[in-house]
């Protein structure tokens, strides 16, 4: 088989129509995905920062940018796993979709190694190589489909065709989630968080963070700490500060405004040195309870978490 024929197979396998088809089927799934996502993390901790202003204006923007992000995979990604699945087809036989299935995990291997390269850990590379390989087979099943619709109607789907096709279903879809959630949360199957009620008596002990950070809730109202964050008295950010001090609970009324939605939580209060006085809010949950603070603004802070052990 020469150079001619080899070219005019790769023609054929590349076709413009089904390149918007996988495009507008990919970007289908983006606010799907994304819905689903948001609603199974309802029932976690969000410790008080909620979805900032930042994190909105990059949503829209990706919303917006959705068409030319999702061609620009179909380019990359979808057309790529087909043309070589169509050729390898025609030249060793064989079904094309089995030869699909080996195409499209190849080609997320080769995108996860240009990505991540070499050095990253085998269980991350697996994980993301899975997740692009489930994220494009809807669209190589809506290619296949409008390649069989084409065969027997004797046209393919138009530019504009396709993704209004993808906008409605993508409404539908959307639609058809919120529903659902909102009858599971009327039957009580879905529960927004709900941080514990901790007595004192539950709060006292040896609390740890990341870097070397301890909190010693003594009986009494007495604390000790170790490379504890505190609120920097001179700026927004956190000083580490070795000392001693006192405790006490708070219920969300004595300092409202400080914790989150005026949750419940420690302030802890020093008898001198660095830091000032730091309201630790109680997260987590009776089982495995937690106490965090968010240096800085609200919408971007620095989070330190402190757990029991």
């Amino acid at each position: 088989m020469g150079w001619g024929e080899t070219r005019r197979q790769l023609a054929d396998a590349w076709k413009w129509s089904e390149l918007h088809t996988a495009a507008a089927t990919a970007a289908l799934q983006v606010p799907v995905f994304w819905l689903i996502a948001w609603l199974t993390t309802i029932n976690d901790d969000d410790y008080g920062s909620g979805i900032n202003a930042l994190a909105g204006a990059v949503l829209l923007l990706v919303l917006v940018l959705l068409p030319f992000l999702t061609t620009l995979y179909a380019a990359l990604f979808t057309m790529p796993t087909l043309v070589l699945a169509r050729v390898a087809a025609r030249r060793l036989r064989g079904p094309e979709w089995l030869w699909q299935l080996g195409a499209v995990i190849l080609v997320s291997v080769c995108w996860v190694l240009v990505m991540a390269g070499w050095s990253a850990p085998v269980p991350a590379l697996l994980g993301a190589t899975g997740m692009l390989t489930a994220f494009a087979l809807l669209p190589l099943l809506a290619v296949a489909y409008a390649r069989r619709r084409a065969r027997i109607k004797g046209r393919a789907w138009g530019f504009f065709g396709v993704w209004l096709r993808s906008a409605a279903a993508t409404f539908g879809l959307c639609v058809l989630i919120v529903g659902g959630a909102i009858a599971a949360t009327f039957a009580g199957l879905l529960k927004e968080y709900e941080p514990p009620t901790l007595s004192a008596e539950q709060l006292t002990g040896v609390w740890h963070g990341d870097g070397g950070a301890v909190l010693n809730l003594r009986a009494g109202g007495r604390v000790e700490f170790t490379d504890l964050p505190l609120e920097d008295p001179d700026g927004w950010e956190s000083v580490r500060c070795d000392g001693t001090g006192t405790w006490t609970v708070d219920r969300g009324d004595a300092y409202a405004g400080e914790g989150p939605e005026e949750r419940d939580g420690v302030v802890v209060r020093l008898d001198g040195g660095c830091g000032e006085q730091t309201y630790w809010t109680i997260g987590g949950t009776e089982h495995d309870p937690e106490l965090f603070v968010l240096f800085g603004d609200p919408d971007a802070g620095d989070l330190r978490i402190l757990k029991k052990k």
